[in-house]
C-alpha cells in the first residue's frame, strides 16, 4: 500500500513536469512512467489514461478554485440587498481568498490554464465564466428589483465575467509571485466593481 502511494506520487511528479514543458497533447506516457522508474502499465493502473493523469496533476487546484468561487458568489447571492450600494467599499476578501488558492500550487494552475490543449480540461477558462456569470445574474436582478425603472444590462454583465476572469488568468501567466499578485489585483477588483455597480443595470425604456 506504502509502494503503491509513493509510485502514484512519483507519477504525478513526473507528469507535472512532462505537461508543464510539453503541454497535454505532445506529453509521452513513456517518458513520465520512465523518468518515475515505472512502467507505461502503472499509469493506466493508477489513472486509467492519460486525462486521468493530468486530471490527478490539475485537479487539486481546479477544485481549491472552484470552492472559493462558488463559495464567494454564493454568500452575495444570499445577501438581501436594499440599495445599489450593497457594494461598495474595498473587495479585498475574494482576492485574499482566491490569490492562495490561485498560488498554493503555481505550477498545476499555469499547466491547466497554458498546457491543456486536447484534454477533458481544455476550455476551464470558459466554463468559471459561465459559473460567473451564471451567479452575478441572479445579483444582478437583486440590484435591478431595488432600482425602479431599471433592467440588468446582459451584454455588459457578460463582458464584465469576461473580463473579471481574465484578469485573473492574465495574472497567473504574468505575476509568479504569490505576495506581488495579491498586492496588483486588488485595485484591479475595485476598478472593476466599481465599473460592475456603474454600468450592469439600464434605463428599462
Amino acid at each position: 500500500m506504502v509502494y503503491e502511494k509513493e509510485s502514484r506520487e512519483r507519477l504525478i511528479g513526473c507528469a507535472k513536469k512532462e505537461f508543464l514543458e510539453k503541454g497535454f497533447a505532445k506529453a509521452s506516457l513513456r517518458s513520465i512512467s520512465s523518468a518515475a522508474g515505472l512502467t507505461t502499465g502503472a499509469v493506466y493502473f493508477f489513472f486509467k489514461d492519460k486525462d486521468g493523469l493530468f486530471g490527478a496533476v490539475v485537479g487539486p487546484a481546479l477544485e481549491r478554485i472552484t470552492t472559493v468561487i462558488t463559495e464567494h458568489y454564493q454568500a452575495e447571492n444570499d445577501e438581501d440587498f436594499t440599495s445599489y450600494s450593497h457594494m461598495e467599499g474595498d473587495h479585498d476578501d475574494i482576492a485574499e481568498r482566491l490569490i492562495p488558492a490561485l498560488y498554493e500550487d503555481y505550477d498545476a494552475v499555469l499547466i491547466l490554464l497554458e498546457k491543456a490543449a486536447g484534454s477533458k480540461f481544455e476550455g476551464v477558462v470558459d466554463r468559471m465564466i459561465t459559473l460567473t456569470e451564471q451567479f452575478y445574474e441572479r445579483i444582478a436582478e437583486k440590484y435591478a428589483a431595488v432600482c425602479p425603472g431599471k433592467r440588468v444590462n446582459g451584454y455588459m454583465l457578460h463582458w464584465f465575467c469576461h473580463v473579471q476572469i481574465n484578469a485573473f488568468t492574465h495574472l497567473i501567466t504574468h505575476v509568479s509571485d504569490q505576495e506581488t499578485a495579491l498586492r496588483v489585483i486588488k485595485p484591479v477588483l475595485d476598478m472593476l466593481i466599481d465599473g460592475w455597480m456603474k454600468y450592469i443595470l439600464e434605463d428599462d425604456i
